[in-house]
């Protein structure tokens, strides 16, 4: 593509460092819909006649099928898909796809790629995160009624219910949703048409390739155009984040499998065993969703340290954009898919939970809070539960099995009310603020996310979205 300028044959180590073709030929979808794009306002611009637009565009979905039937051949000394499919069009064609190349570069072709690869691929990964929560929502509504302790520093802290525990995990997910959603929307203007770096004096319909790719508009900077790679960096972010929320679901799920805690049990589907322990039965995917969350850090930092030194515009560095890219996407979309899998063949052993949940230590708020609502200051309540707390370890005789007299030497507040307090029922109905987990809260919240996960609304809401 440069011959005119070399005397030498590009030395085939070169070729083989330099090559992208092993990794950004999954862009040829993007590619191959930029390039007809390209054609049209070509002969929009009169460069090229319609008759070749056309001829342009049948090489184009000709050379499609090819590759998604698995019968072109990629050429490594053509170094990238961009050339590929242009020297196979040529080939094809002849002389009309010589001229697709009209006032374009590889720099904004390439931009404009990527973005078409993020918005599809951003799009993909909401939906599944939307699997998700629906897998989520469906055992929550499965096990609506158990209640389980609460933990803060692993130990156990307060009353929940189950439910409550797995719908903190789906308002993770909605958010990170909304985090590629946005990034999504910041990245759909189109960069076609900056050329190298400062456009080309070859003027085309930017406005109207924009809208035939489905663009809200077009970049106004050219040298930005072709330089920017924010929009990687934000989904990088932005599935990091949703590896990390993933990783402490997973984190909870190992221990709630492990005999220690023996909460849940995983479908044999979704577990392995060991090659030496014929007992063993292994949460893999949960370890494995744990592990690869830092593949997600690794691949945005590999972004960001690739970006951070580059002058404007474009530098061939940036070839190192894609293949972070690529795997953070590739990873994140896989987790999402088995998780939901496994979420939905995990069982509850109410036993153990209720087991667990039986200790009294994790009333003593509640008790704190009686004391307060009968005019006690909190700090002085607390001092107080403190005491009685001391007591039943020392002593060894549980809250409800205290005598109230002691309760009351202790606090003459007390009252044999206290001991409606030490019940659980009395303990869950009470958390009725918005947000707490009461049965009734609960309850309303899986209502409305069973209506705004609902494959009929999602349906609909995609029929009234704009084309791309």
């Amino acid at each position: 593509m440069w011959k005119g300028r070399f005397q030498q044959e590009t030395s085939g180590l070169v070729q083989r460092y330099g090559e992208s073709i092993s990794f950004d030929w999954r862009l040829y979808q993007y590619d191959i819909q930029g390039s007809m794009a390209q054609a049209e306002a070509l002969a929009r611009a009169k460069i090229i006649t319609r008759a070749e637009m056309l001829l342009i565009h049948q090489g184009l979905k000709d050379i499609e099928a090819e590759i998604g039937s698995g019968k072109f051949e990629w050429q490594m000394a053509l170094e990238d898909v961009h050339m590929n499919i242009e020297k196979a069009l040529t080939a094809k064609i002849g002389a009309p796809g010589a001229k697709l190349h009209t006032g374009r570069s590889r720099n904004d072709q390439v931009a404009l790629d990527l973005r078409m690869y993020c918005r599809a691929e951003g799009g993909a990964v909401v939906e599944l995160i939307r699997g998700l929560q629906r897998a989520l929502t469906e055992v929550a509504m499965r096990w609506q009624q158990v209640i389980m302790p609460g933990y803060t520093h692993l130990q156990r802290a307060q009353p929940v219910l189950f439910a409550h525990h797995l719908l903190a995990y789906v308002e993770m997910l909605e958010r990170d949703a909304g985090r590629v959603q946005d990034a999504v929307k910041r990245l759909n203007v189109m960069p076609l048409g900056s050329g190298a770096l400062a456009g080309s004096t070859i003027v085309l319909d930017r406005e109207f390739i924009a809208e035939k790719l489905g663009f809200g508009g077009v970049t106004h900077n050219s040298m930005d155009a072709v330089a920017d790679r924010d929009f990687a960096v934000e989904l990088c972010a932005a599935l990091a984040l949703c590896g990390t929320h993933l990783s402490r679901l997973s984190e909870d799920v190992i221990l709630w499998v492990s005999a220690e805690f023996g909460f849940v049990t995983l479908s044999d589907a979704h577990t392995t065993g060991s090659s030496l322990m014929p007992q063993k039965k292994n949460p893999d995917v949960a370890e494995l969703t744990r592990g690869k969350t830092g593949r997600l850090y690794g691949n945005l930092m590999s972004l960001l340290t690739l970006l951070k030194g580059l002058p404007l515009t474009y530098n061939r560095d940036m070839q190192e954009d894609k293949e972070p890219l690529f795997d953070s996407f590739d990873t994140i979309k896989l987790a999402l898919e088995v998780y939901a899998e496994m979420m939905r063949g995990l069982k509850v052993n109410e036993k153990a939970v209720a087991a667990a949940v039986a200790d009294p230590f994790l009333l003593a708020t509640d008790v704190a809070d009686y004391l307060v609502l009968r005019g006690l200051p909190f700090r002085e309540a607390h001092e107080v539960v403190g005491k009685l707390t001391a007591h039943s370890l020392t002593t060894g005789v549980a809250f409800p099995d205290i005598p109230l007299e002691t309760y009351q030497e202790l606090c003459p507040l007390f009252e044999k009310k206290v001991f409606k307090v030490l019940t659980l029922d009395h303990a869950m109905a009470a958390r009725k603020a918005t947000g707490a987990p009461s049965p009734a809260n609960v309850a309303r919240e899986l209502a409305v996310w069973q209506s705004r996960l609902s494959p009929k609304r999602a349906a609909a809401k995609r029929a009234k979205a704009p084309p791309r």
